[in-house]
């Protein structure tokens, strides 16, 4: 059950009262809207590849365990539904379970049923939200069997599993999974480390960044990243929590000593004063930075590594030199002298074109500051701003010139055209449509976690505090979503005239109002 406790930055008011009726109202009208949206979706769609709900299915899968959510952003809406859509299309039954996978063909630089442990991290932050917790279950407890495939890149697996499990508590996974997690941090250990007592290496192909000006195409490239070096530290602080879970003081010690010498590395050796930002060391070099300043460098912020005074790194997100881009953010910030956008060589480079995996990181690194730290240099309108774009970029133009939502590979940033999909269809390449549908990234939750604020705690509690700037919308409504089995519902109406139901912002728990505002710009903690 949910714990009921109340924090508030602002005025509300704990409440007990029934107003089901209207919570079911709009979970009924989120089916047709599920409906609508999925038909069309389904008009435009070539269904290359089936796994193991077809387009047929999709609507009673996505009315049976996507949250519903409305707002006055028809497009915002949109993009929301369509990411469900699509990450309904990487659910895959194996012989040992369901998997969740990057691609609908197989490729050969996956492991087994064509699982790849690089975007991993993000399909456990969105799927975590699906009723029905099983497919992730079974997800985890596949990378437990293939510990080797769950390094080929990185993955901070142990910090995943947390994830999910706030949203669906049950202490099973994490007995099953503890040993095998920490044997997966220990081989990252053994053989990703020059120093048993330093900064962890990685190369920039094996963190799914390939070609970064940081790294590029040689094999030998390899380097000091904020990134590998952020999910250690992640990993170490979730393997402290879970031997905390497990009554093991001793390990849980251990790890948090892990944890605390890793971020000091992190932020002693990876922070470059002068640029004001965290840089790779190339692991071959004369220990001077990478001259670029990479999109990737906001990755310690997803675990509350930087020193609170340098948050002044994020105003490279919103700087034209930086990496604001119409259909940005660009990987590398575009002042660099090897800043590039380039329709020729590889066709997946980090140099300059936009990714959506970099761009759910960006922003989920940018949420959780926000949420600690509070606005400064960056503020909620960067936030909403961003993630607007991002939305806005999950779109198609068709040779008649039709629009369509879309996600695929890389993206032109000043054009919006997916570079990966012109390159191959150009070159003939043998996967039709590689990239169609690309599951490499999270949309739905930075709207969950970020812009609704909907925070689910270890210890039972859930913090509510949304970053949707003050006076952008008059309304909206979250609802189905579903935290250690019970439904929780956000109702916001400025005035009482579009739910009418009264003005202000209401929370619901299995459509029982809880909780009231005038505004829904407040801290509230069941």
């Amino acid at each position: 059950m949910i714990r009921f406790l109340l924090a508030l930055c602002g005025v509300g008011l704990l409440v007990a009262g029934c107003d089901g009726n209207l919570v079911q109202k709009i979970d009924q009208e989120g089916d047709s809207l599920i409906s609508e949206y999925v038909a069309g979706f389904n008009a435009t769609d070539e269904e290359v590849y089936v796994q193991q709900f077809p387009n047929d299915k999709a609507a009673e899968f996505m009315k049976d365990n996507v949250p519903v959510f409305e707002c006055p952003d028809k497009e915002l809406e949109k993009t929301w539904y369509f990411r469900w859509w699509t990450f309904r299309k990487h659910v895959k039954s194996t012989p040992e379970g369901f998997i969740i996978t990057e691609f609908l063909p197989e490729v050969p630089w996956a492991g087994k049923y064509n699982a790849i442990c690089c975007p991993a991290a993000h399909h456990f932050n969105e799927g975590r939200w699906l009723k029905d917790p099983t497919y992730l279950k079974d997800y985890a407890a596949y990378w437990c069997r293939e510990k080797n495939d769950a390094r080929r890149y990185s993955f901070p697996a142990a910090q995943a599993f947390l994830q999910f499990y706030k949203v669906h508590p049950d202490m099973d996974l994490i007995k099953d999974s503890y040993e095998d997690l920490k044997q997966i941090y220990t081989a990252w250990e053994g053989d990703h480390r020059d120093d048993p007592d330093g900064l962890f290496w990685q190369g920039d192909g094996h963190d799914g960044m390939e070609v970064s000006i940081s790294g590029g195409l040689s094999p030998d490239a390899t380097g000091y990243r904020a990134t590998i070096n952020s999910y250690m530290y992640a990993d170490a602080v979730a393997l402290s929590t879970m031997a905390t879970m497990l009554g093991k003081p001793d390990e849980a010690e251990v790890y948090a000593k892990k944890a605390e010498h890793i971020k000091t590395l992190i932020n002693t050796k990876l922070w470059d004063e002068s640029a004001r930002f965290y840089k790779v060391i190339p692991r071959h070099g004369d220990g001077s930075f990478s001259p670029a300043r990479e999109e990737h460098g906001y990755t310690p912020w997803l675990y509350d590594i930087p020193k609170p005074e340098w948050a002044d790194a994020w105003e490279q997100l919103t700087d034209p030199e930086g990496f604001k881009a119409p259909y940005g953010p660009t990987t590398a910030e575009q002042r660099a002298e090897g800043f590039k956008v380039f329709y020729g060589g590889h066709e997946c480079q980090w140099n300059g074109p936009s990714w959506p995996f970099a761009t759910a990181q960006t922003l989920t690194a940018l949420e959780r500051h926000l949420h600690r730290q509070g606005e400064g240099p960056v503020t909620k309108k960067d936030y909403f701003e961003t993630l607007q774009t991002y939305s806005d970029n999950h779109r198609l133009t068709k040779p008649d010139g039709t629009k369509v939502c879309w996600i695929d590979e890389n993206q032109d940033p000043f054009t919006g055209e997916w570079i990966a999909r012109k390159l191959l269809l150009e070159r003939g390449n043998k996967y039709h449509e590689r990239g169609k549908d690309y599951n490499h990234s999270t949309f739905c939750d930075l709207i969950i976690s970020g812009l609704m604020g909907i925070q689910p705690q270890l210890d039972g509690t859930i913090v509510i505090e949304p970053l949707l700037p003050e006076g952008e919308w008059d309304w909206f409504s979250l609802s189905k979503i579903y935290v250690a089995g019970e439904e929780i519902s956000l109702i916001y109406d400025k005035n009482g005239s579009h739910f009418g139901k009264g003005k202000g912002f209401f929370v619901y728990v299995d459509g029982k109002k809880v909780f009231e505002s005038d505004t829904y710009a407040i801290k509230t903690v069941l």
